[in-house]
């Protein structure tokens, strides 16, 4: 399997759809922004440990602080509970972490 950053990124605002439920409306532009915002950097952290130039002890680092930062922005927005703008950056960057697994065990 090879990253599709694109696809990957869709399954995360899946993810998040999945997680805020009838809160969609309003962090859909949040999260799309987010993941717009982010595509270069999150394809960059995938790229690097899918070519193993990136320990797994610094994917998982670097994983938790694009979460950090995605949950902080969804939770400027006051409609949405602290629980679920974890749910919802947990489920996210899950997808990611997914993604970024499958393909290296595609390359092994």
């Amino acid at each position: 399997m090879s990253f599709n950053i694109n696809e990957t990124l869709a399954d995360m605002l899946k993810a998040v759809k999945t997680e805020v439920g009838d809160n969609w409306g309003e962090v859909k532009t949040v999260a799309n922004q987010f993941m717009n915002n982010r595509k270069t950097r999150l394809a960059l952290i995938a790229e690097l440990a899918i070519t193993g130039e990136l320990s797994a002890e610094k994917i998982i680092s670097r994983l938790e602080d694009e979460k950090l930062i995605f949950e902080a922005e969804l939770h400027a927005i006051a409609v949405i509970s602290k629980a679920i703008a974890q749910k919802a950056a947990n489920a996210a960057i899950d997808v990611l972490y997914k993604a970024i697994d499958a393909s290296i065990s595609a390359i092994l």
